[in-house]
C-alpha cells in the first residue's frame, strides 16, 4: 500500500510485497503469438464477493494442483491459475467461483512494434538521442501546454499530482519525478526493460528543468506500474494485477494511463474481467486514459479502447507543433495536422492528440522519437492531471468531459476513417 496523501509518498508496505512475491508469475507473450490470442491453459478466476481471495487461491490450488498467478483483492475478487489439464470443469463447480475466463496475450501500442503492417513505413527501433538544453516537444506545444497553468517549457512549475503508468515499467531518469511501483511480470522491480513506459511518462511528467523535454504536467509523481515484459508483451492476468494496485491505492493515484491492447469488444462492466477490474478502479476515483489502437480498424474491436469508463485517445500526426497543416514530415510520411494512418478510430475514441514523431524520455537516460497511440494518451493523461490539480474532487466522467469540452477542431479529419470528428486536446485553460 502506499501512505495517504501525504505527498510523501515514496514507500509500499513491505507486507504487500512479501504477499505479492508468494504469488505473481508471468506468461510473456512470445513474438509469434497474436495480441488477444488466449494463454494456453492460463485462466483468470473471479469470486464470489464473500470469499476471501488470498485464503481461497490457496485452498483451490492445492485441491486442484493449479499454478497460482496474481491473487486479487481490490479490482476484482479472484486469481490467475494455470490449470491442469482435466481440471478446469471441477474448478469451475465450486460454488466459491461465480467465472472463469481464459487468460490473453495484450501488447503495446507503440507503433514501431505493434502491427507494423499498419504504419505506412515501420520507424525503425529508435536509438536514444543526447538530453542537451530542454526541448518543447510538438505534441506538448500542439495542445498549448506552454499555455496551461505551468507554462510548460518555461523552466518553472511543478504538478501536484500522482500518475501512474501501467506498462513496461519506467526507468531512473534525471527528468522523471518516479515515486515508485510495482512489477506485475516478468522481472525483479518496475524499471524498464524495453524503453516504452519511460518515453510515456515523459510525455505526461518530465520535468521542467534545463534538461531534455518537459512533459504536460511538469514533475507530476509517476508510480510505475510493471505489467508488460522487456519485448512489450504481457496477458491480461498481469494488467488486471496492475489495474488491481492502482485500485488499492486510489488514495494516492488520481490518473492512470494504458499504452496497450487486446482484441475484444466493450460492453457491460461484468463483460470481462479486465472491464470490471478497470470499472472498479474508475468507481474508486482513478482517472483512467487508453490509447485506441494502432491497426487502422474501429476501436470497438479493441480493449480496453472499446470501455465507455476510460478516455480513449486517437492520434494525430502533427510535426511543427502548430495548427495550419504547414509542417513538413520528419519521422514517419504523414501527412502534417491529419488523422495518423497506423491510429484507430470509431465511436469509442473521446479525444485525439498528438501521436507522431513524438519525443520523449527513454531507458539510460536518453530521449527517443516514436510514433503511435501510445504516444497520443500520455498527452491527454498529463491534461488530466493538470485538471485534477486543480479540481481535486472531480470524478473520472468529470475530468473526461472537461477535456473533451476544452478541445478544439483545428485539425483536418478528411482521412480518419469515420468521418467523426473528435475534438483535438487542448490545455491552455488548464
Amino acid at each position: 500500500m502506499l501512505l495517504n496523501k501525504s505527498r510523501t509518498k515514496f514507500v509500499l508496505v513491505a507486507g504487500l510485497l512479501a504477499a505479492l512475491a508468494l504469488f505473481v508469475f508471468s506468461q510473456q507473450a512470445p513474438a509469434t503469438m497474436a495480441s488477444g490470442q488466449a494463454v494456453p491453459d492460463q485462466y483468470i478466476i473471479i469470486l464470489a464477493d464473500d470469499v476471501p481471495a488470498f485464503g481461497a487461491a490457496n485452498e483451490m490450488a492445492q485441491a486442484h494442483g493449479l499454478g497460482l498467478g496474481h491473487v486479487y483483492g481490490k479490482a476484482l475478487n479472484g486469481f490467475s491459475a494455470r490449470v491442469p489439464a482435466g481440471r478446469l470443469q471441477a474448478l469451475q463447480n465450486d460454488p466459491r467461483v461465480l467465472s472463469i475466463e481464459a487468460d490473453r496475450y495484450v501488447t503495446i501500442n507503440h507503433c514501431a512494434e505493434r502491427h507494423p503492417q499498419h504504419c505506412d513505413e515501420p520507424t525503425p527501433e529508435p536509438t536514444p538521442e543526447p538530453g542537451g538544453d530542454q526541448e518543447l516537444p510538438t505534441g506538448v506545444s500542439r495542445i498549448y501546454g506552454h499555455l496551461s497553468s505551468t507554462a510548460a517549457g518555461n523552466g518553472s512549475g511543478m504538478v501536484d499530482v500522482d500518475v501512474a503508468v501501467i506498462d513496461t515499467g519506467v526507468s531512473d531518469h534525471e527528468d522523471l519525478n518516479i515515486a515508485g511501483g510495482i512489477n506485475c511480470a516478468k522481472g525483479r522491480n518496475y524499471s524498464d526493460g524495453n524503453g516504452h513506459g519511460t518515453h510515456v511518462a515523459g510525455t505526461i511528467a518530465a520535468l521542467d528543468n534545463n534538461l531534455g523535454v518537459v512533459g504536460v504536467a511538469p514533475g507530476a509523481r509517476i508510480w510505475a506500474v510493471r505489467v508488460l515484459g522487456n519485448s512489450g508483451s504481457g496477458t491480461w492476468a498481469d494488467i488486471i494485477c496492475g489495474v488491481d494496485w492502482v485500485t488499492a491505492n486510489a488514495d494516492t493515484i488520481e490518473v492512470a494511463n494504458m499504452s496497450l491492447g487486446g482484441t475484444g469488444t466493450g460492453g457491460s462492466c461484468s463483460s470481462d474481467a479486465l472491464h470490471q477490474a478497470v470499472c472498479n478502479a474508475v468507481n474508486a476515483g482513478v482517472t483512467f486514459v487508453v490509447a485506441a489502437g494502432n491497426e487502422s480498424d474501429d476501436s470497438a474491436n479493441h480493449v480496453p479502447a472499446a470501455y465507455d469508463e476510460v478516455i480513449t485517445v486517437s492520434a494525430l500526426a502533427d510535426f511543427d507543433g502548430a495548427p495550419g497543416g504547414n509542417g513538413s514530415a520528419t519521422c514517419r510520411a504523414d501527412q502534417d495536422d491529419t488523422f495518423a494512418s497506423f491510429s484507430n478510430y470509431g465511436s469509442d475514441v473521446d479525444i485525439i492528440a498528438p501521436g507522431v514523431c513524438i519525443n520523449s524520455t527513454w531507458n539510460n537516460g536518453g530521449y527517443n522519437t516514436i510514433s503511435g497511440t501510445s504516444m497520443a494518451a500520455p498527452h491527454v493523461a498529463g491534461a488530466a492531471a493538470l485538471y485534477k490539480a486543480s479540481n481535486p474532487n472531480a470524478s473520472p466522467n468529470q475530468v473526461k468531459s472537461a477535456l473533451q469540452s476544452a478541445g478544439n477542431t483545428g485539425w483536418d479529419n478528411s482521412d480518419d476513417g469515420d468521418n467523426s470528428k473528435e475534438r483535438l486536446l487542448d490545455v491552455s485553460g488548464f
